[in-house]
């Protein structure tokens, strides 16, 4: 089984968020590839299989399998766009969360996907404690957002992750403004619950993320941060219930299993 490790929204490798993805003829059992991903030790690897003029794509946390991931989606289409079909323009996965598509836009990879409705919860003691802060405002979809008014909260946090994986929600978000002019917004991803601490770069929790920052700054692209030690840029645009996110990938490694 070939396999690429893919930096997505990256500009050079060591930076964005890394991505396993096996291109396969069919697929192997559930247990295979959930053992390949914990043995890769990655937030995601994924699986993609070509099922007539598109591909189908499933992507596996140490913990799991999930049903939305943008930066594995992104390193799929790189890896698929570079060494399987490189004339291909547009690339169509289905998924657990639908069909998505990736266009490729000069160095950019530009990814269509569904938006999170969110709805307010009450700030309580207990996610205060687990942020070792306390946030403005908190909304949850599938995960929590967390907002702040200051970045340098985001950007310095350490959360207590035990009591993070106790919280609702899938993953928690963190955001607050972005700093200067260069961004609209940054953030943080922690997901415990996935047996990953930090999520360098997430995609579909800007799915979240974005909506909130378009309603608030009244704007409909955006320029997003995330602010992980090795820190990833999106060029984000909400276009009704959908989210386009946009970014760069580098090759880190091409290998081959032995399974």
């Amino acid at each position: 089984m070939r396999q690429y490790v893919v930096d997505a929204f990256a500009d050079r490798i060591f930076e964005g968020n890394p991505a396993a993805v096996c291109v396969m003829e069919r697929w192997p059992e559930e247990d295979l590839m959930l053992k390949i991903t914990r043995e890769n030790n990655l937030s995601e690897t994924a699986f993609v299989v070509k099922e007539g003029e598109e591909y189908r794509l499933r992507w596996f946390t140490p913990g799991g399998e999930i049903d939305l991931c943008g930066h594995a989606t992104l390193a799929a289409a790189y890896a698929i766009s570079r060494f399987v079909d490189p004339d291909a323009e547009e690339l169509r996965f289905q998924t657990l969360s639908g069909l998505l598509t990736v266009k490729r836009e000069g160095e950019l990879y530009s990814m269509d996907f569904p938006a999170y409705t969110l709805k307010p919860l009450e700030v309580t003691d207990a996610i205060t404690e687990a942020l070792g802060a306390r946030p403005k405002e908190v909304w949850r979809a599938r995960d929590l957002v967390c907002v702040f008014d200051d970045p340098q909260e985001v950007i310095q946090m350490k959360p207590d992750l035990d009591k993070v994986r106790a919280l609702k929600g899938a993953l928690m978000q963190v955001t607050a403004p972005g700093t200067g002019t260069e961004f609209d917004c940054v953030s943080r991803t922690f997901a415990p619950k996935m047996e990953v601490p930090e999520d360098p770069v997430c995609g579909s929790g800007h799915c979240h993320i974005v909506p909130y920052w378009a309603a608030k700054l009244g704007k409909t692209e955006l320029t997003a941060r995330q602010a992980s030690p090795r820190g990833g840029t999106l060029y984000c645009r909400l276009e009704g219930d959908r989210v386009i996110l946009a970014g760069r990938a580098a090759l880190y490694s091409v290998a081959e299993l032995m399974v």
